[in-house]
């Protein structure tokens, strides 16, 4: 058995992994998505703020929505 196959058999297991992690560390990892965007932002030179700001916005609205997944398990 290959490292994908072992990886393929995790997968369900690590997402709840990290949607547990997601809801319980949501505040902190929108700061860290924040803090990249600033720091991605200065390293530009404000140059593609606007598609770093939108590569923010999804990279928060996937962790909203995998904190989500984990608040709504029974």
């Amino acid at each position: 058995m290959g490292f994908l196959d072992n990886l393929k058999k995790k997968a369900p297991e690590l997402k709840e992994k990290a949607a547990d992690l997601a809801a319980s560390k949501n505040s902190q990892i929108d700061q860290g998505i924040q803090k990249a965007a600033g720091m991605a932002s200065k390293a530009t030179k404000g140059k593609y703020d606007d598609k770093i700001d939108n590569a923010a916005l999804k990279a928060k609205d996937a962790a909203d929505k995998l904190a989500d997944e984990s608040r709504k398990k029974p």
